[in-house]
């Protein structure tokens, strides 16, 4: 399966750039340097910190994690401007995702500005980097909506003029895997290219996997998913898609994924895990209730889950309620212990699990204790029993004893 691909897939964080910003979410410094270790020790390759002339406080993180020693590479966000180059380069990052727009939309209503100036713009600021001993990752933005000839022309001339690398943007979650698969080739043919979506349509997952399929050799991820309007395509998925579905070894540590790497970045930036959210699901990615699935599953956990909770650093769990079977309701009366009960006594039970699942509550550990003792009626022989207390009051501590 791993011959699908061309390369080992790369893996370029973007959290601590377009996962900042997500409406809502600031990060100090030092936030920002504690989700770059995370990422650095999870086996990211090159981690955006973030967006050079945003603010004082950017160029502090960005000067952070250059100086931390992670072993990864620290990127910075950049226009085609000396001055952002500048900044960059004094920071101490060691590459640059230089972004110029390309297509029309861009050029004339954002930028109001032609063609022949953006070429002139990016061209000139390649060669500025260069000169400041940056790598130079040239990004296309707004990709899918360019004339793919001109995007071409800027990224054949940007090599030429020393770009490393190059970055295919979907700026707005517009591509399909299709258009991908079409996009994608001709230009790795001029330079090593990065795919960077976003996932306005929830096509962000599908449109990476399709250009890491046709040649890409780097992906521009979240974690969590985290960006602007519906997020940027989530690092988890990828590196499980690819490491489950297409046997690709990513070199990622996917046991670090949900603790600490996933949690730390949902606490710091305050954006809770979706319950159902894929692999990192705040209560229900490895959670059972059917009583169908849950049976499969303490029988074979395969029959069920197509992705060992271990492997992401997480658990499996078996809640109770109104879809539950007489498989869950056993196999969690053996976990609290000391319940033994014939096939009558467990029918009844259930029945009233399920009785409390049609209320719409949850059925917990202290609710299903209740439920057996009261069908299996058992009896407390207390353990203990009272002779004396004593009642202390005033200021001196006088005890009385009754």
């Amino acid at each position: 399966m791993i011959a699908l691909f061309v390369h080992k897939p790369r893996f370029l964080d973007t959290t601590l750039r377009d996962g900042e910003q997500t409406p809502g979410v600031t990060l100090t410094p030092d936030q920002k340097l504690e989700v770059a270790c995370a990422l650095s020790d999870i086996g990211i390759d090159v981690i955006e910190a973030g967006s050079a002339a945003a603010s004082e406080g950017e160029l502090t993180a960005i000067g952070l994690i250059s100086d931390a020693g992670l072993g990864t590479e620290c990127c910075t966000y950049v226009r085609a401007l000396p001055y952002d180059i500048d900044l960059a380069a004094d920071a101490g990052a060691d590459s640059v995702h230089l972004v110029v727009p390309a297509s029309d939309l861009h050029i004339v209503e954002k930028m109001r500005k032609t063609r022949d100036e953006v070429y002139a713009m990016a061209m000139s600021a390649v060669e500025y980097a260069k000169e400041r001993g940056l790598i130079v990752e040239l990004s296309g933005e707004d990709a899918s909506r360019a004339d793919q000839a001109f995007l071409s022309h800027i990224f054949t001339d940007g090599v030429a003029h020393g770009a490393d690398r190059l970055c295919f943007c979907d700026t707005v979650g517009i591509l399909t895997p299709e258009r991908t698969a079409e996009f994608i080739p001709p230009l790795t043919r001029i330079a090593p290219v990065s795919i960077h979506c976003h996932n306005d349509l929830g096509f962000a997952l599908p449109n990476t996997i399709a250009a890491l399929k046709s040649g890409a050799s780097c992906a521009h991820v979240t974690v969590n998913g985290l960006g602007e309007r519906a997020g940027n395509t989530p690092f988890e998925e990828v590196v499980m898609s690819l490491e489950v579905l297409y046997g690709v070894d990513t070199g990622i540590h996917t046991e670090r994924i949900y603790p600490p790497l996933s949690t730390l970045v949902a606490r710091l930036t305050g954006i809770d895990l979706p319950a159902n959210k894929a692999i990192v699901g705040g209560s229900m990615a490895f959670t059972h209730e059917s009583g169908i699935h849950a049976h499969g599953v303490l029988r074979n956990a395969r029959t069920y889950e197509p992705v060992p909770p271990e492997m992401v650093g997480r658990t499996r769990r078996i809640v109770l309620g109104k879809h539950s079977g007489k498989a869950s309701v056993e196999a969690s009366l053996n976990e609290l212990g000391g319940y033994t009960v014939t096939a009558e006594q467990l029918s009844a039970i259930l029945s009233r699990v399920k009785t409390l699942g049609e209320e719409g509550k949850r059925v917990t550990d202290a609710d299903l204790m209740a439920i057996a003792d009261t069908v299996l009626q058992l009896v407390c022989t207390p353990a203990l029993s009272l002779r004396q207390f004593t009642v202390v009051s005033g200021n001196k501590s006088t005890p009385t004893r009754r």
